[in-house]
C-alpha cells in the first residue's frame, strides 16, 4: 500500500515541485496539498494522510503553531520543509522541539531550482516518517528531569565523550546534555545538519545547559564542562597535543553518505583517546557512526548505543548494536546516568 502524504505550503510552486519528486516514486501517494493551515487541518481529517510535508512560514496560521495543535489532537508523522536561511534554522528547531521528526532544506528561493538535490533526502525522509510511531516523537518534549552530580577522580583531560545522532537527535542530545552537571569530561558531537543550522542549534542548548555548549571552531581545545558540536557541512575528528585535546574542522568528501560524519569523528577519537574514551550513538536514519563506534570499542572504549524503544529512528543504533560495536544498549532518560557512571 502506498504512504499517503499530504503537502502543505502556501507556495503553488513549492507545492507543485514537492508533488513531483514524491510522486515520481511508486511508493508514494500524494493524496492532497493544501495552501494553508485551516485547509490541511480540514484534509488531516478528512485524508488520514500517514505523512505530512510541512512548511512553517504561512499566512493565517504558521507552520509550528499548527504543528502543536496537530500533535495534540491528531498526531502524525511530519516532515518540515524548510528554508536553510538563519531564520529558517530557528523556526525548523522549534518544528522539531514541538515534535516534527525530521526536516529537509529548501536550497533555493525557487525550490524548483533545487528539486534534485532533496529529491533522494525527502523520499528518504517521507518514508522513515510513515514507519516512526508517533507517540516516540511526542514523548521526547517531555520536560527535562533534574540534573545529575558527577564525581571525577581528577581534574585532567584524558576523558572524552563522542557523541553521534541524526534522525531525532536534536531533542535525544538536548535531554542528554541538560542533565550533565558543569564538571562532566569534554564532549565531542556530530549531529547531522546543514549549515546554518549547528550554530544556533548550539546556541539553544548553551542556554539550558549547565556545561557550555559552542559550534566548534578550528583548533579549539576539549575541556571539562564543554561540549562542542560540529559545523554543519564539515568534519570533525579529535587530535592531542601534550595533555590537552582539540579539534580539526575540515572538508573533504562525504562519508557514509554524511559531512559531518559521525563515522570520521568515531574514527578520529578512537584513535586520540583510546580506552579514554566513551562513544554513544543516538537516534538516526542510516548507519553513520557503526563503523567508528566499533573501532572505538576495538581499542577499549566503553560504547552505548540507544534503545529502540526510545529512538525516533532505530537505524543509527541497530547498525551499530548488529555490527558489534554496542557494549550496552540504553533507553534515552537512562542515558546521561549510564554516560556519567561509565566514563
Amino acid at each position: 500500500m502506498a504512504i499517503k502524504v499530504l503537502i502543505v505550503d502556501d507556495s503553488a510552486t513549492a507545492r507543485a515541485a514537492i508533488k513531483d519528486i514524491l510522486e515520481a516514486d511508486k511508493e508514494i501517494e500524494v493524496v492532497g496539498i493544501a495552501p494553508d493551515a485551516f485547509v490541511a487541518r480540514d484534509k488531516v481529517v478528512e485524508l488520514k494522510p500517514d505523512v505530512i510535508c510541512l512548511d512553517v512560514e504561512m499566512p493565517r496560521m504558521d507552520g509550528i503553531t499548527f504543528l502543536k495543535k496537530l500533535m495534540q489532537y491528531m498526531p502524525t508523522p511530519v516532515i518540515m520543509v524548510s528554508s536553510l536561511t538563519q531564520k529558517g534554522a530557528q523556526t525548523t528547531l522549534d518544528a522539531l522541539e514541538a515534535g516534527a521528526i525530521d526536516f529537509v532544506g529548501k536550497p533555493h528561493s525557487n525550490i524548483y531550482d533545487g528539486k534534485n538535490e532533496i529529491k533522494d533526502e525527502l523520499i528518504a525522509k517521507v518514508k522513515m516518517a510513515a514507519r516512526t510511531r508517533v507517540g516516540k516523537v511526542i514523548a521526547k518534549t517531555t520536560p527535562i528531569g533534574d540534573r545529575l552530580s558527577y564525581r571525577a577522580l581528577s581534574e585532567t583531560t584524558d576523558k572524552v565523550i563522542a557523541i553521534g545522532a541524526s534522525t531525532g537527535g536534536t531533542e535525544a542530545i538536548k535531554d542528554v546534555l541538560t542533565r550533565l552537571p558543569s564538571n562532566t569530561p569534554g564532549i565531542i558531537i556530530v549531529q547531522h545538519m546543514p549549515a546554518n543550522f549547528t550554530k544556533p542549534f548550539a546556541e539553544r542548548l548553551n542556554s539550558l545547559c549547565a556545561i557550555e555548549v559552542k559550534e566548534a571552531e578550528n583548533g579549539e581545545y576539549l575541556g571539562i564542562g564543554k561540549a562542542l558540536i560540529a559545523p554543519g557541512d564539515f568534519h570533525m575528528v579529535l587530535r592531542r597535543s601534550g595533555a590537552k585535546y582539540f579539534v580539526e574542522i575540515g572538508t573533504g568528501d562525504k562519508v557514509s553518505g554524511h559531512r559531518p560524519s559521525v563515522d570520521v569523528l568515531f574514527n578520529s577519537v578512537a584513535k586520540t583517546a583510546g580506552s579514554n574514551a566513551l562513544g554513544v550513538i543516538l537516534t538516526g536514519m542510516g548507519s553513520d557512526g557503526a563503523r567508528g563506534l566499533l573501532a572505538m570499542k576495538n581499542v577499549g572504549a566503553k560504547t552505548l548505543g540507544q534503545d529502540e524503544k526510545s529512538c525516533v529512528v532505530y537505524g543509527m543504533p541497530r547498525a551499530a548494536y548488529e555490527l558489534g560495536g554496542v557494549e550496552k544498549q540504553v533507553d534515552l532518560q537512562m542515558m546521561p546516568e549510564t554516560i556519567l557512571t561509565s566514563i
